[in-house]
């Protein structure tokens, strides 16, 4: 008899944590491996359990880790090489506006200003085509060490991050460093940007930050965060490299891989990422998910504006630009394209 009582005791007393966590994030979650909606962390459909562990909620099943493990131990290695993340909390309570490193200050200037243009003219626009998105819960995609997510928050959103990293340097393991800066961290979910673990519609919005060009396929993961925000909610892709053409952005592939080979000693290249934009690939991706882009071109400064015409001045490649692609989902009471 007592042999029996132990794991009923443990079992139970596990379930009832894991109910308590799913409560205590306020969100409404789901599998991501057979899409059951979750009234815990265990499914009872297909018996996948997301794991919280360091305060992240590991949602990724066994299988996409594999699948994931190649390309998460190439990036973390070039990102380790690259100089990124710091053992010093000021640095990423700084970020995006300062980089103390001093090793990635032109990155950073890069995405200070897309964050100042994506508050003022984006998230809180006084001006049509878009109303002020509510000061709600906001999926950050890509959420990298959660500079964004902590903006948010700052700004009084409700942001809940999402990464396949999850280390202490780049990854959402970093987020600790905001802990004491906020009277609640916000959540983490280790989880893929194509099979997220959060129900139907429940975000304001959803924010692909310097990541859109990771994904490996773009329709699935657009239509996965379309699924998620709510009728009338916002995709925003930012900071992922637009061209004028495929051929322009095949060629900075190609070079980008020659180079980390070089330097790194691996191309970064076992997955088969979107990698860039163009117009031509936006276009498709309207007519796949009946969406409609609005685009916004931030001020990065002059040297920057100059760059397409230097390039074509020495027959060199077109650079790449950064630029803010906005959807918006249509409102509940039609079907309309919006």
């Amino acid at each position: 008899m007592g042999v029996g009582v132990a794991p009923m005791t443990t079992l139970s007393s596990s379930l009832a944590g894991s109910r308590n966590v799913a409560r205590r994030l306020d969100l409404r979650l789901r599998c991501p491996r057979c899409s059951a909606n979750l009234s815990a962390l265990d499914c009872l459909k297909c018996g996948l359990s997301l794991n919280e562990c360091g305060g992240i909620i590991h949602a990724l099943p066994p299988i996409r880790l594999d699948h994931y493990a190649q390309f998460i131990a190439d990036y973390e290695h070039i990102r380790v090489a690259e100089g990124r993340g710091s053992a010093r909390g000021d640095f990423y309570l700084a970020l995006p506006y300062r980089d103390v490193s001093g090793r990635n200050t032109n990155q950073w200037r890069i995405r200070a200003r897309t964050w100042d243009y994506l508050m003022k003219r984006v998230l809180g626009p006084a001006f049509l085509p878009h109303a002020p998105i509510p000061r709600g819960l906001i999926l950050d995609l890509g959420a990298g060490n959660c500079w964004m997510s902590f903006r948010l928050a700052q700004a009084g959103y409700k942001p809940v991050a999402v990464d396949l990293h999850d280390n202490s340097f780049d990854g959402m393991g970093a987020a600790e460093h905001f802990r004491d800066s906020l009277p609640n961290l916000f959540p983490r979910f280790r989880a893929e940007l194509a099979h997220l673990p959060f129900q139907d519609e429940q975000f304001d919005a959803a924010i692909f930050n310097a990541s859109f060009h990771y994904v490996e396929d773009a329709a699935a993961a657009l239509a996965e965060a379309l699924r998620c925000v709510k009728p009338g909610g916002r995709l925003i892709i930012c900071d992922t490299p637009w061209y004028s053409c495929d051929e322009s952005g095949y060629e900075m592939v190609r070079e980008r891989r020659m180079s980390f080979m070089k330097r790194y000693g691996t191309a970064s290249a076992s997955l088969q990422s979107v990698e860039f934009l163009t117009d031509e690939r936006l276009q498709s991706l309207e007519e796949r998910l009946a969406i409609r882009w609005t685009v916004y071109s931030p001020n990065y400064g002059l040297q920057w504006a100059m760059r397409p015409f230097i390039a074509k001045l020495w027959n060199r490649r077109e650079p790449a630009q950064f630029r803010i692609f906005v959807a918006q989902k249509a409102p509940a009471s039609s079907g309309a394209r919006t």
